[in-house]
């Protein structure tokens, strides 16, 4: 008998940012807010973590950089300083809720491009529509989304 030795694979750390579309980019570098804008013109860049029911929705300052470990979401800018509706925020809680799905599991494909000075991988799940793409789930996160509307 040999003797072996295992390491845990260690991910990178990513700032994640859910587009308008639902496509996710996520970002191993540092990424300034305003790099970001400049292909969305029309948007506002905002932390997930600063988003709460019936308070306004706030942005990210341009000269900030995106932190990994976090989610943000590009809003278009009628949103900007807009009170968020609980059915709004359970929209983009699926949204978010399915895209980290889809860049957890098997059967991706990247697509790489530049923002600025930064390389961003986009990820974009193949066509897989089930079973028989990935191993049928054995060890994949499963993501429920669990939303009902609140009566007022």
């Amino acid at each position: 008998m040999g003797a072996c030795a295992s390491r845990e694979s260690r991910r990178t750390e990513t700032a994640k940012l859910i587009l308008p579309d639902g496509t996710l980019q996520e970002f191993s570098t540092p990424v300034k807010v305003w790099q970001i804008l400049q292909k969305n013109p029309t948007s506002f860049v905002c932390n997930s973590d600063d988003m709460d029911f019936d308070d306004a929705v706030l942005a990210v300052p341009g000269s900030e950089d995106l932190r990994p470990g976090e989610l943000y979401f590009v809003l278009p800018l009628t949103w900007l300083n807009h009170p968020l509706r609980a059915d709004e925020m359970a929209a983009l809680a699926v949204k978010a809720s399915s895209a980290l799905a889809k860049s957890g599991g098997g059967g991706l494909s990247y697509n790489d491009e530049d923002v600025g000075e930064c390389r961003v991988r986009r990820v974009k799940r193949n066509g897989c529509g089930g079973r028989g793409c990935g191993g049928g789930g054995k060890g994949r996160r499963k993501f429920t989304a669990e939303l009902s509307s609140i009566a007022e």
